[in-house]
């Protein structure tokens, strides 16, 4: 058994607005990378991101971007050195002028502590498109206080 997730949610803007969000390393640092991130995301590039959480700056290898679909990248999972997990988002525009986020993760080791670093990085996608709606519709950032 392959260990996997898939979330998603619906965001209440352009696809252009949540994309850019996302790619722009000033704007993910508002609402998911607390302790910020560096380098925007675009093909063949290698950023980094800190979370306040997590100590540490995580490198994040961009694989693939296309502009207002489609975000693929790769890092490292926790308590697995060396192992490199990837990660695809997708956006979609929907007829209502809503935007639909997925966000997919795959390439842990069938074991316990693969287990563990895909549900803890399932639950934190899953804050992560969160965090975004609420920073794109009401300015709130939900990070803030919220883990340390």
């Amino acid at each position: 058994m392959e260990l996997k997730f898939t979330v998603g949610g619906r965001i209440a803007k352009p696809v252009e607005e949540v994309f850019e969000t996302v790619v722009n390393p000033d704007s993910l640092s508002k609402f998911f990378t607390t302790g910020g991130a560096r380098g925007r995301l675009a093909t063949g590039a290698e950023v980094t991101w800190d979370f306040h959480d997590f100590p540490g700056a995580f490198p994040v290898l961009v694989q693939e971007v296309v502009t207002n679909e489609r975000i693929v990248l790769q890092w490292e999972a926790e308590g697995e050195p060396r192992l490199w997990t990837t990660v695809t988002m997708t956006f979609q525009a929907l007829e209502d002028g809503r935007t639909l986020v997925r966000i997919s993760e795959y390439g842990w080791p069938e074991s316990e502590a693969g287990l563990k670093g895909c549900l803890g990085n399932c639950e934190g996608w899953t804050g992560m498109i969160c965090a975004m709606k609420a920073w794109l519709e009401h300015g709130i950032n939900l990070r803030e206080g919220f883990y340390k």
